[in-house]
């Protein structure tokens, strides 16, 4: 077996072979021309390697030797007639270890002046590249081929995973699967950390081994707002019963998940995360399973600097990381964003309202808006909006849940309360119009005009209740 850490010294003579392996065969050369980078190799070859893919790219063929002498002044010799599968099989197997350790040596280099500006995202964005360039190796999926055994390693491997909410698993097949970006977008100071800190509760609970960055809130208050939740009191209730809130805490740990609260500070990139988490798994021998950061809108992106205004940008760099991240590790993921001011006054959410723009609308595979007034939480109530969601036909749906204002709990309605919708006032006036028309057509001792302005009295009296 070859050990890929071994540094080969790819002389002239090499090189020039595997040129000639390439300009000879255009199925050859069409196999590895995704790997291929005139940069790799001696300054003499490099002209040629040029002229072969620019000639292949704009007349679909491979030069003639005669023409290559005659562009480059290199003439090359061919490898015969006589090649055979195990010397296409040698060639591709050498060729790919040298552009891999062209690769590298080139991001070594490189490196050099990145680290000087402190750019270490990019460092290691190019190593990255470098270590994993290579040939195509997966073909895909045979459609055909054994769907029993497919759809059960896809149930396996990246199976929903319950949120906690069964009135939120429901439009979205199950739940959250893991390695996607989730988000959950609200207006300030309209409950996503509360949404996220539940969530969080929910998958310890549920036996997983959660991780909860939070940019903005302390450690502390984050856990006293968990021991509410636990509870059910009050935060100023959990001091007043301190031994209480340890016992109850402490059982309900006995058979949860790790729950580990982390305050980072605001502008961390993906790779302050990684290595946190990587870190705390060496430290306490857990593995992972679910990531919850608190939230997007504070983050800074790794590959490159991004000027604080620009938020689209920002955010869509930050995007494409964080479900880079979530899945390269196959986590279950969840993070929160901001909704615009536009949203302020609105009761039904759509993409224009994410703030900074649609580029983490455009990477995210399900966005949940949160709805909320001050009346309905006192009368205990979240209203979510499903804005996107990739893999399921939840778009466009609304649910209910119930929100405890004492211990800050969030969950699934009650049985005799799952009738009982948060009506909008547009749901309301259509409601109203269709009674009117249906009773304008039926009703013989009440003339339409007068039903039409008792029903118009009556909305604008539910109107007034509703706020």
């Amino acid at each position: 077996m070859r050990d890929n850490t071994e540094v080969k010294e790819y002389n002239l003579e090499l090189q020039t072979l595997f040129v000639e392996f390439i300009a000879q065969d255009k199925d050859l050369f069409v196999r590895v021309n995704g790997i291929l980078d005139s940069q790799y190799f001696d300054r003499g070859l490099r002209k040629t390697v040029d002229f072969i893919q620019e000639h292949a790219a704009k007349h679909g063929a491979l030069p003639t030797t005669q023409q290559i002498d005659a562009v480059t002044g290199v003439k090359l010799v061919g490898v015969g007639d006589k090649v055979n599968e195990r010397h296409i099989d040698w060639f591709i197997d050498e060729f790919e270890q040298f552009c891999k350790q062209k690769a590298l040596e080139g991001a070594i280099l490189k490196s050099t002046d990145l680290l000087e500006k402190g750019e270490f995202g990019a460092v290691e964005k190019l190593v990255k590249d470098a270590v994993q360039l290579g040939l195509a190796k997966h073909m895909g999926t045979d459609y055909w081929d054994n769907p029993g055994e497919r759809i059960q390693r896809v149930r396996d491997s990246r199976g929903a995973v319950s949120t906690g909410w069964a009135t939120i698993d429901f439009p979205l097949y199950g739940g959250f699967n893991r390695g996607e970006l989730n988000i959950f977008a609200a207006s300030s100071g309209g409950g996503k950390s509360l949404f996220l800190q539940n969530l969080a509760l929910n998958w310890s609970l549920l036996g997983h081994n959660v991780v909860y960055i939070t940019l903005e809130l302390s450690e502390e208050l984050s856990a006293m707002r968990l021991d509410s939740m636990l509870t059910g009191y009050s935060t100023k209730e959990v001091f007043a019963q301190k031994d209480d809130t340890h016992l109850k805490v402490k059982m309900s740990g006995k058979n949860a998940g790790s729950l580990q609260l982390i305050q980072m500070p605001n502008g961390i990139t993906v790779n302050d995360i990684t290595s946190y988490i990587k870190e705390y798994e060496v430290q306490t021998n857990i593995k992972v399973d679910a990531v919850l950061l608190d939230y997007l809108d504070l983050m800074s992106p790794a590959q490159t600097k991004v000027s604080a205004s620009d938020l689209f940008i920002k955010d869509k760099f930050v995007s494409e990381e964080l479900r880079n991240f979530a899945t390269e590790n196959m986590y279950l993921f969840a993070t929160a964003s901001q909704l615009n001011r536009s949203a302020v006054e609105e009761v039904e959410f759509d993409h224009s309202h994410m703030a900074g723009g649609i580029s983490k609308v455009h990477t995210a595979d399900n966005v949940i808006g949160i709805f909320t007034s001050q009346a309905m939480r006192e009368r205990g109530r979240y209203q979510i909006q499903f804005m996107k969601t990739r893999s399921s036909a939840g778009l466009g749906q609304k649910v209910d849940l119930k929100f405890d204002i004492k211990g800050l709990r969030i969950t699934d309605l009650d049985k005799d309360e799952k009738g009982t919708t948060m009506h909008q006032p547009s749901q309301i006036y259509d409601k109203l119009k269709k009674k009117t028309q249906l009773k304008s057509q039926n009703s013989l001792d009440v003339p339409p005009e007068k039903s039409a302005v008792e029903q118009t009295d009556r909305f604008r009296s539910i109107l007034k209740k509703q706020d």
